[in-house]
């Protein structure tokens, strides 16, 4: 199925945003970590893990899915196909690897949240809230975003099998249509 042009640029826009903000977003929650991460002061740390849950869930998760989403009827809808070329088949695998390891992680945020939103914290939840994992996950994630991007925007060449069948299929089916003749 292939998209009229003003639904495919709608959904090449929603696609772009969600990605971008999705990026956006992680990188912010990067900064987060490092500054909990890094700061000698308990409520700084503490105010940190607490936001860090609602701009995980209500921020960072939505845009991951929707940048999924988007992406996977952008594919869909348009020749690039979903299957068809490398970059594209590596920009899903990333997207649903990410995701899938970020609903799974803010399974964690709640509970560094919930560690934090408590009135008095002993030394070792003090030393449990300066977890480097926060940092190691959102730089990971922010890498892997980063690549997707790039794939995005050089688009290597490479067709994978399944593009190269399509590719030959198509051409055979433009050679076999009789031309108009012409009076």
């Amino acid at each position: 199925m292939t998209m009229t042009p003003r639904l495919r640029k709608f959904t090449l826009t929603a696609h772009v945003t969600s990605s971008v903000g999705w990026l956006g977003a992680v990188a912010a929650y990067l900064a987060l970590a490092v500054i909990g991460l890094t700061s000698q002061d308990t409520q700084v740390m503490r105010a940190v893990h607490l936001a860090m849950e609602p701009t995980a869930w209500y921020v960072i998760v939505p845009l991951a899915l929707a940048s999924l989403f988007t992406g996977l009827v952008s594919s869909l809808g348009t020749p690039w196909g979903l299957f068809r070329h490398y970059w594209v088949l590596f920009k899903l695998v990333i997207s649903v690897f990410s995701s899938i390891i970020l609903l799974t992680y803010v399974q964690s945020i709640g509970y560094f949240a919930e560690v934090a939103a408590r009135t008095s914290l002993s030394s070792a939840e003090l030393s449990e809230l300066r977890n480097p994992t926060h940092v190691v996950h959102s730089g990971g994630g922010l890498l892997l975003l980063l690549v997707a991007t790039a794939l995005a925007v050089y688009k290597p060449r490479g067709m994978t099998r399944h593009g190269q069948r399509k590719q030959r299929k198509q051409r055979a089916r433009q050679h076999e249509q009789p031309t108009a003749l012409v009076p």
